[in-house]
C-alpha cells in the first residue's frame, strides 16, 4: 500500500471539565489515562487550559508517525484542542477540500482534519466524516466542549456528570479512577439475567452502572462548564425508514454494492503498519479477505487470524483452510480451551466492563491476542454484515410474515427453498396472526415475556419487586427492514461493537469494519427485502456479489450460525462449574437470587442458546 504520513492514532481519551479549578489536575488526568494504558501503550500526554477548567488526557497507539507533531491532545490555531480515538478514513479527501478553502495543516493526520473541519462547518462537520471515532474538542474562545461519536457506535465514549463536574473517557475504568461512583445498574442486571440484554433498547445512553452514561451512536453534545446543568445529546444520523428503491435490478444492485464495499475496504487499508484480517471461515470475513487480496500489490501477503476448535461441531477449520489455500493467504490459528477461559476470564471481564453474553467474547479476545503475537497492529473484520444483510436464521420468520401480507405465492416458494437448505424455523398460525395484526401480536408477545421475566425461577422476589422493570422491546414487526434497523441501531450490533473494541484494544490492536461504511449501510437499507433473503438464502446480495470470487462451499454455506466456541462443553468442566457455583453464592448474598438456586443442577448450554441462565449468573457476578 502507498505510504502516508502520520495518519492514524488509535488510543484512549479522557477529560475533566469543571469550573471548580481544584478538580482539574494533572494528577487526576494521569490516573484516568493510566487506567486505560492498554488502549495506547506507545505514549501519554496531558493538557490543562489556562483557566484550569478543562483538562484532557490521551494514551497513544501509534500506527504510523511517532513524531511529537502527531501527538494528542492536539491544538489548532491557538483556539481548539482535541483528544480523538478512532479514524477518519476519508481524511485525505477532506484535507484537500479544506486546503482549497484556505485552511493550513502542520501534520498529515486525520485528527488535525477534524479540527479544521469543525472550524469550517461546526457540528455539521460530522456529516462529512467516513470513519469510526469518539472525540472531545475544546473551543477556548467560546469556552465550550464539543463531543461526538461515530454513526453506528464503533468507538466508545462514556461520561459522568453531576451538574458541576463532567468526566469523560473511552472506558468506564478511567472514570472510576477519577472518583466517579461505581454502582451496578440493577434494572439492567435484571434484564440481563432474564432476557440476556446487555443494553436498554429504549435508552441508548444507559450503561451497566448507575449515573455513568454512554454517548449514543450517531450523536454529539455541546457543554459549557458552569452554565449547562444537563448533558443533552443530539442525534445527527439515524437510519430512517426512507424510500425503498423498487426499480433497481439485481445486476445494478450487485454492482453498486460491490463498488461501495470495495471502496470501503480500500479506505480501511490506508495504513503503514502490518495489516491483516480476522477469518472465521464464514461468508463475511472471507469476502473481506479476498477483496483485500484483489487490491494488494503483486507479491504482497495477507495474514489472517482464526480461532478453531478441533472436534467441535461448529469448528470451521475446513473452510478457513480452503480459502487460505485457494487465495494464497497466510493463516494463523489459536485453539482456545476451557483452561484458557478459566485463566483469562477475569481479564476479559476487566476489559469488557459490562455484561458478557457468551463465551464467544473470549474466543474473539484470543484472536486479537494472536494478531499481537504476530505483530499485526491493524485488522479488518466482518462485523455488521449479519445485521444489515439479514444473516441470522431468526430473520426468516420476519421476512415470511412480510410476504404473508404482500406476496403469498412468493412466501410458499421461499419457505420451500429454505426447507431445502435445512432451515427448520417454525412457521404456523401464530406467524399468520402476527402478519395480519402486527401491533396486537407485538403487544401480546411483550406482555407474555414481561410476565415470564417477573416470574423467572430463582430470582429473589424482593429484587424483582425493586428492580424488575422490563426492557423487553420488539421491533415494528411489519417488515424485515424494521427488524434489521432495530438490530442495527437499537439492540444487537452495538453490543458486538463493544466486544470488538475492548478485545482489540486490550491487546493494543485496531479493528476496522468495512461493512459499516455508512454509505454502504444506507444503500442496503434502501433496497427491498428480497435483496437480503432470496431462494431460501440469507445475505443474498453479498452471496451474489461474491459467487464468482469465493469457493461455492463458502459462498452458499447454509450451516453458519455465528462465531461459536464449545461453550456447552466448557461449562461442564469441574473448575467452570465451581466458578458458576461461586457466582450463584455471590448473587444470593447480594439479594439477587434465591438461596435454592445454589443447589440446583447446572445446565450447560451453547453460546447462542436462549435462557442461558448459568452463563448469565457467571457473567453478572463479575460486575458486583
Amino acid at each position: 500500500m502507498p505510504r502516508n504520513t502520520d495518519i492514524y492514532n488509535m488510543c484512549g481519551i479522557a477529560g475533566i471539565i469543571s469550573v471548580n479549578r481544584q478538580l482539574v489536575t494533572t494528577d487526576r488526568l494521569t490516573k484516568m489515562t493510566g487506567a486505560i494504558m492498554h488502549r495506547g501503550p506507545d505514549g501519554e500526554k496531558h493538557w490543562i487550559n489556562q483557566e484550569n477548567t478543562t483538562g484532557f488526557g490521551h494514551r497513544r497507539l501509534s500506527i504510523i508517525d511517532l513524531s511529537a507533531n502527531a501527538a494528542q491532545p492536539m491544538h489548532y490555531h491557538n483556539r481548539y484542542t482535541i483528544v480523538h480515538n478512532g479514524e477518519i478514513y476519508n481524511y485525505i479527501e477532506l484535507r484537500q477540500q479544506l486546503l482549497n478553502k484556505g485552511y493550513d495543516f502542520t501534520t498529515g493526520s486525520d485528527t488535525e482534519v477534524i479540527l479544521a473541519a469543525y472550524d469550517c462547518w461546526k457540528e455539521h462537520c460530522l456529516q462529512y466524516f467516513d470513519g469510526m471515532f469518539a472525540f472531545a474538542l475544546w473551543d477556548e474562545k467560546e469556552q465550550n466542549l464539543f463531543a461526538a461519536r461515530d454513526r453506528v457506535g464503533e468507538k466508545p465514549f462514556y461520561y459522568w456528570f453531576n451538574g458541576k463536574e463532567l468526566l469523560f473517557a473511552s472506558e468506564m475504568k478511567a472514570l472510576w479512577a477519577a472518583g466517579a461512583p461505581k454502582k451496578v445498574n440493577e434494572q439492567l442486571l435484571f434484564n440481563f439475567i432474564t432476557l440476556g440484554y446487555t443494553q436498554n433498547p429504549g435508552n441508548a445512553g444507559e450503561t451497566s452502572y448507575n449515573d455513568i452514561c454512554k454517548l449514543p451512536a450517531g450523536s454529539f453534545f455541546h457543554h459549557t462548564p458552569g452554565a449547562d446543568k444537563n448533558i443533552r445529546p443530539v442525534i445527527y444520523w439515524q437510519l430512517s425508514p426512507g424510500q425503498t428503491v423498487n426499480n433497481i435490478s439485481e445486476k445494478e444492485a450487485v454492482e453498486k454494492f460491490t463498488a461501495l464495499l470495495s471502496e470501503s475496504i480500500k479506505n480501511r487499508l490506508r495504513s503503514d503498519v502490518p495489516l491483516g484480517t480476522s477469518l472465521s471461515g464464514g461468508l463475511d470475513s472471507s469476502s473481506i479477505a479476498v477483496l483485500i487480496r484483489r487490491q494488494q500489490t503483486p507479491g504482497s501477503r495477507l495474514q489472517t487470524f482464526s480461532a478453531v476448535f478441533p472436534g467441535f461441531k461448529s469448528d470451521e477449520s475446513r473452510y478457513i483452510a480452503l480459502l487460505a489455500a485457494e487465495k494464497d493467504i497466510d493463516n494463523f490459528t489459536t485453539h482456545p480451551t476451557v483452561t484458557d477461559l478459566i485463566d483469562d476470564f477475569e481479564k476479559v471481564c476487566y476489559h469488557q466492563e459490562e455484561f458478557i453474553g457468551s463465551a464467544s467474547v473470549f474466543a474473539q479476545f484470543r484472536v486479537f491476542q494472536l494478531a499481537k503475537q504476530h505483530n499485526i497492529k491493524v485488522l479488518l473484520d466482518g462485523q455488521g454484515a449479519d445485521e444489515i444483510l439479514a444473516g441470522y436464521h431468526k430473520y426468516y420468520h420476519w421476512y415470511w410474515q412480510e410476504l404473508y401480507t404482500d406476496n403469498r405465492k412468493l412466501l410458499q416458494q421461499e419457505i420451500t427453498a429454505a426447507r431445502q437448505w435445512g432451515v427448520e424455523d417454525d412457521w404456523g398460525w401464530r406467524n399468520k396472526i402476527s402478519s395480519i395484526f402486527p401491533a396486537y401480536a407485538a403487544t401480546y408477545t411483550k406482555n407474555v415475556r414481561i410476565r415470564k421475566q417477573r416470574n423467572a425461577a430463582g430470582l429473589n422476589k424482593d429484587f424483582v419487586a425493586a428492580f424488575g422493570t422490563s426492557y423487553y422491546q420488539l421491533p415494528k414487526p411489519d417488515s424485515l427492514q424494521n427488524v434489521l434497523r432495530y438490530n442495527t441501531c437499537s439492540n444487537g450490533l452495538e453490543e458486538l461493537l463493544r466486544y470488538a473494541d475492548r478485545n482489540s484494544m486490550a491487546h493494543g490492536r485496531e479493528v476496522r469494519l468495512p461493512f459499516l461504511h455508512h454509505q454502504l449501510v444506507e444503500f442496503i437499507f434502501s433496497l427491498p427485502s428480497h435483496f437480503k433473503i432470496k431462494n431460501g438464502h440469507t445475505k443474498w446480495l453479498l452471496r451474489k456479489a461474491m459467487e464468482q470470487t469465493l469457493p461455492d462451499l463458502i459462498t452458499w454455506r447454509t450451516d453458519k450460525i455465528g462465531f461459536e466456541p464449545p461453550q456447552r462443553q466448557w461449562m461442564q468442566h469441574n473448575t467452570m462449574q465451581e466458578y458458576i457455583l461461586e457466582a450463584k453464592k455471590k448473587l444470593v448474598a447480594a439479594g439477587i437470587l434465591q438461596p435454592a438456586v445454589i443447589s440446583q443442577q447446572l445446565q450447560p448450554l451453547d453460546a447462542h442458546a436462549a435462557d442461558n441462565y448459568d452463563w448469565r449468573y457467571l457473567a453478572a457476578a463479575t460486575l458486583l
